[in-house]
């Protein structure tokens, strides 16, 4: 598999994707990790920069906290490919959704770990199917 952007598209809102996304993840062990931080425009507000009142991205954090204790356990060196974010925003009336798929080229280009590579691209294809469950 080589680096990607994975893209899937909605009708639904920003809001439901999300909402629908958390409860199918939950049902493969996966979490929201920043519940209370994904959208982006309450953030970026909070720091004092001007969002436009219908900005409405989301970056969703998901984690598979079994997976990935054992995962670290084994090798702390990749963490720094851990994190999983789901994209989520409006775009011309539709809900866009957008996550970076790394490639196997470079998870060994960047963590010496052959192990690794498979782990990673089952916990991607696993997402790719849930977010098509949830748009």
């Amino acid at each position: 598999m080589s680096t990607s952007v994975y893209r899937a598209e909605s009708d639904k809102s920003v809001d439901q994707f999300v909402a629908a996304f958390g409860q199918i993840a939950a049902t493969r062990g996966f979490t929201i990790q920043n519940e209370d931080k994904m959208e982006m425009a309450h953030i970026f507000r909070a720091h004092g920069a001007d969002v436009a009142e219908e900005f409405d991205l989301h970056m969703v954090q998901v984690c598979k906290p079994t997976k990935a204790a054992q995962s670290l356990d084994k090798n702390p060196e990749r963490a720094v490919l851990m994190p999983k974010f789901v994209i989520a925003f409006t775009k011309e009336g539709k809900t866009q959704v957008r996550m970076l798929k790394y490639g196997s080229g470079l998870i060994a280009e960047l963590v010496d770990d052959e192990e690794f590579s498979g782990s990673l691209e089952e916990s991607f294809a696993t997402l790719t199917t849930l977010i098509d469950a949830a748009v």
